[in-house]
């Protein structure tokens, strides 16, 4: 007993001093979001023996580490540096340099002109030796995608040389310098990575390498600028340069063959001033160095009306007997246009809505500059000389492969269902096989729900088909359809689906080799199913998923899988268990006679497995709430994860903050979770102000890091958790047609579950929601005051006039979301206008007693941004406390940093006012005047004066 008291004692000392030690750190201010870091672009070498990436403030100057994966403390470390790459022999490592971000800041105060700017710099790492290389003056750098250890790289253009300075007395005339020639081309430096072998090309203006390293084909300009020296092809190993053409006034869209047999590009022979220039395709013959002329816009075979494309990608077959490129209209014949006798002032400008048109106005709009620079697949054929026209306008999408063997290719039109697309976002599309060799075009099937692929050996095509909530393939051969999952005695289709839209899958892992057999998922288990229907449905994880309410999902390790799922390599699983939320992964067996060994299984969230390309080597991110995601090196085993990355040390200052999975019922009875987040100090003897956020369903991000940054639109957990409040985000579950009882059904329940506890301020709670969530923000303030403020960001408040809206972002009518999707009303206003309006908050503001912070941008692409009109007037007929930021030129989410810190600073003192009882700061008792606009930002609390911008 005594032994005991003792331990009590010790734990309880031991608790004391965390706990001061707690209280002693400081809480975050805005102030910390510049420098919290992030980690990125995390590369493994082939060999796996060398890690790189990058680690950069949120505002500032970044830097590149390299550490070796069996050393972490061998270590390069490069400030600045960025977009690295290893060489294919894993002995190098090149990247950008940029200058130091104060030193921008400066001279761009001093209005410095853009060529006396600093340019980026390069630096080349021998990882053998540490010795570094740097060059100055870069553009652009490139090596090749998969093998040769070569690098090019593209200098600026050279700086006017100043005249040598003369000494006193000296009568002697100095001449000038001479002037830089005028060209668009600049010096190209094409070297070994260790330097032994070097080709300086002056006056490049474009180039490039093949994929394997063997050639370089580079645009040389003239000293005039009016047209181009020429387009070359470097032979790397010979160091031999073929001149390919000549005399053209422009090259582009230069491609060399994987066998480096052949070589296309596009060119044009018509003036720079040119406003629709004509272009021509050539092809070279690398082995015999002969040059022809393949297509333009008068060969037989073309589209119709149409020419070569300048945007279409060339490619070759991957047994090079053709030549893939695009065709395009010939836009010339629009008289009003080209009708010099008209004045700008005297052109009718409108936009015609017409009820026939498959797509609105403001959608074709928006996607004008994509259709103008739209481009149709054509081929010519190497042995027949002939141009087959293969896509047009009506067919333009073509799904092919170029690297593919199989001469086959799918085509699609949504054309006959377009128009359906403003309320009905899952229309159907007519299908079509494509004979790569002949264009000919066989339909598959009108209306197909999905999205139609190729599997690896080209036997099927398959999809998953959401109007049957099935796996179908066509079986090419016979021209049969098979329902592959017809057999399975569980769903393939996603069971938590709460809105008016069809479910979509769990997805699939895809076929094996030869397509013998096709993976897809269940909720929790991995099927292999037979196409033939010969073999019955295998559960190959054993329905150990199911059973333990694990979610196994096949982890890709290869980056290619052109030929599909090789059998005898490993096969990894990720794991996260559906509520618990451990994450990780397991060892299964594709032939379904083992069932999933854990490899690692823990309270984390595991990211970015990467595998090196040549060793069984990884590198995988880690994190919880408290620890960032950083970067870890193991193997197959992961028996050791050795951490390579360390960003933000300066956290283990701050009172940062911990999270719990909170279970709770609904006002229906139904199961649902939440996260509580509680300050690191957090004493359950306290009350706490509560914060209370939401959108949709959170709970599975339980061991999400959650960096502190400006917020773009909602609250920054980790700032109001080290200041001192409860943050509390529900899961919502939805019935259809009841949006905002729903939420109420789900939310209220989740708080008053948190509020028996003990611990929180039931008097000074507060909720906070962007979008979907201001949306539901403006509904529970009608419904409840138990909060006494609230932060509702581009709410939708009523249904009935965002229903007829436009989406200004994507040109699309709001409809579908009404009746398909988010909103979940289910049907037009004409056919469910009760429920349009039971759910629109604006009919019910006069019972809102709970002040009111909106923001809502006068550039929202996603919700009219008159809805937060709507509210705030409301409010202000009502006489009730509320705000509206609107931030000029801002999208639905804002985008400029400086307007993120401002509305970070608005959300802390607004709510820090409501449940705190802080002094409100001038912009909530003055306003901010129209006249004072850009001269003050009156943050400043009571009579403290304003704050320049």
């Amino acid at each position: 007993m005594i032994h005991r008291k003792k331990y009590l004692l010790g734990l309880l000392f031991f608790c004391t001093v965390l706990s001061i030690q707690a209280q002693q750190k400081r809480a975050l201010t805005h102030a910390d979001y510049d420098g919290w870091e992030s980690v990125s672009s995390d590369k493994i070498s082939a060999n796996g023996q060398w890690v790189g990436f990058e680690v950069n403030p949120q505002d500032g100057d970044g830097r590149l580490e390299i550490v070796n994966h069996s050393n972490a403390q061998k270590r390069f470390v490069i400030p600045r540096a960025n977009r690295m790459s290893f060489s294919h022999d894993n002995n190098f490592a090149v990247g950008r340099i940029v200058a130091a971000k104060d030193t921008i800041k400066m001279l761009k105060l001093k209005k410095t002109k853009a060529d006396d700017m600093p340019k980026d710099s390069l630096f080349i790492i021998n990882l053998a030796s540490g010795n570094v290389e740097k060059m100055a003056r870069v553009k652009s750098f490139a090596t090749p995608d998969k093998e040769g250890n070569w690098l090019a790289v593209h200098f600026e253009k050279e700086l006017p040389k100043k005249p040598a300075k003369k000494e006193e007395g000296d009568t002697t005339k100095v001449a000038s310098p001479e002037k830089p020639k005028k060209t668009d081309g600049t010096t190209l430096l094409v070297r070994s990575f260790d330097g032994k072998v070097s080709y300086e090309i002056d006056r490049v203006k474009s180039y490039g390498f093949s994929e394997n390293g063997g050639y370089l084909h580079f645009v040389k300009a003239t000293e005039d600028t009016l047209k181009n020296a020429g387009i070359f092809l470097l032979d790397l190993k010979s160091g031999v340069t073929q001149t390919i053409d000549t005399g053209k006034t422009d090259y582009m869209s230069p491609k060399i063959s994987d066998s480096n047999k052949l070589f296309a590009y596009i060119t044009t022979e018509d003036s720079l001033k040119a406003k629709k220039p004509y272009y021509d395709l050539y092809l070279y013959d690398v082995t015999k160095a002969t040059n022809q002329k393949i297509a333009d816009k008068n060969t037989v075979g073309i589209l119709a009306g149409g020419m070569v494309s300048k945007s279409g990608r060339i490619n070759f077959s991957a047994d090079d007997s053709q030549v893939y490129f695009g065709t395009t209209p010939d836009y010339r014949d629009f008289d009003y246009e080209s009708d010099t006798t008209i004045l700008d002032e005297e052109r009718v400008k409108l936009d015609i809505w017409g009820w026939q048109d498959a797509e609105i106005q403001p959608m074709q709009l928006r996607n004008k500059g994509r259709e103008e620079n739209r481009s149709f697949l054509a081929a010519y054929n190497i042995k027949d000389k002939r141009v087959i026209q293969i896509g047009d306008e009506q067919m333009y999408s073509i799904n092919y492969d170029p690297k593919s063997t199989l001469k086959i290719a799918l085509a699609t039109d949504d054309s006959p269902y377009r128009r359906e697309y403003s309320w009905n976002i899952q229309i159907g599309r007519d299908t079509y096989l494509v004979n790569l060799e002949t264009g000919s075009k066989t339909l598959i099937k009108k209306a197909l729900s999905g999205n139609p692929q190729l599997s690896p050996a080209g036997k099927y095509v398959y999809w998953y088909d959401a109007s049957d909530s099935a796996w179908v393939a066509f079986d090419i051969a016979s021209k049969t359809f098979k329902n592959l999952s017809k057999n399975l005695d569980v769903n393939v289709y996603n069971e938590q689906h709460d809105s008016p839209s069809l479910p979509s899958s769990y997805g699939a892992a895809g076929w094996l080799k030869d397509d013998k057999g096709f993976l897809l998922y269940d909720k929790y288990d991995v099927w292999k199913v037979d196409p033939t229907g010969k073999l019955a449905p295998q559960n190959i994880t054993l329905g150990v998923g199911r059973t333990q309410t694990i979610e196994f999902r096949r982890q890709r390790l290869e980056t290619e899988e052109r030929e599909g799922i090789d059998p005898s390599l490993p096969f990894m699983l990720s794991a996260f268990h559906e509520f618990n939320k451990k994450n990780g992964f397991f060892i299964g067996d594709i032939n379904g006679k083992k069932a999933p060994s854990e490899i690692i299984f823990t309270d984390n969230r595991y990211l970015g497995l990467s595998k090196a390309e040549n060793a069984n080597l990884l590198t995988v991110r880690r994190s919880t709430y408290q620890e960032y995601a950083d970067v870890y090196a193991t193997d197959m085993k992961m028996s050791t994860l050795t951490q390579l990355s360390f960003a933000n040390p300066q956290q283990k200052e701050v009172n940062w903050g911990t999270v719990e999975l909170v279970d709770y019922l609904t006002n229906d009875n139904v199961p649902l979770q939440g996260l509580l987040f509680k300050p690191e100090n957090f004493d359950p003897a306290k009350k706490y102000p509560m914060m209370v956020y939401f959108y949709e369903r959170n709970s599975d991000g339980l061991h999400n890091y959650r960096a502190p940054a400006p917020s773009a639109s909602t609250i920054n957990i980790p700032y109001f958790v080290s200041n001192e409040y409860l943050v509390f985000v529900p899961d919502i579950k939805y019935d259809l047609g009841l949006p905002g009882p729903s939420a109420y059904n789900c939310i209220i329940p989740g708080v008053q579950a948190i509020v028996a506890r003990g611990f929180v301020d039931a008097d000074n709670m507060a909720i906070q929601g962007q979008s979907w969530g201001g949306y539901q923000v403006a509904h529970l303030i009608t419904r409840t005051n138990m909060f006494k403020a609230a932060g509702a960001g581009a709410p939708v408040v009523n249904m009935t006039s965002a229903y007829g809206g436009i989406r200004w972002g994507t040109g699309m009518s709001r409809m579908f979301q009404y009746e398909q999707t988010q909103s979940r009303i289910g049907g037009t206003l004409w056919e469910k206008p009760m429920y349009y309006l039971q759910n629109s908050p604006l009919f019910y503001m006069d019972r809102v007693k709970t002040p009111v912070l909106i923001m809502h941008n006068d550039a929202d692409g996603a919700v009219p941004w008159y809805q937060g009109i709507e509210m705030f007037m409301a409010l202000k007929r009502l006489n009730q406390p509320a705000w509206l930021l609107q931030y000029n030129g801002e999208d639905h989410n804002l985008v400029q940093r400086k307007n993120r810190k401002d509305l970070s600073i608005r959300l802390s003192q607004f709510f820090d006012h409501y449940l705190k009882g802080a002094p409100a700061p001038l912009w909530m008792t003055e306003g901010l005047p129209a006249i004072e606009k850009g001269r003050t930002l009156k943050y400043e609390l009571g009579d403290g004066g304003d704050s320049e911008q």
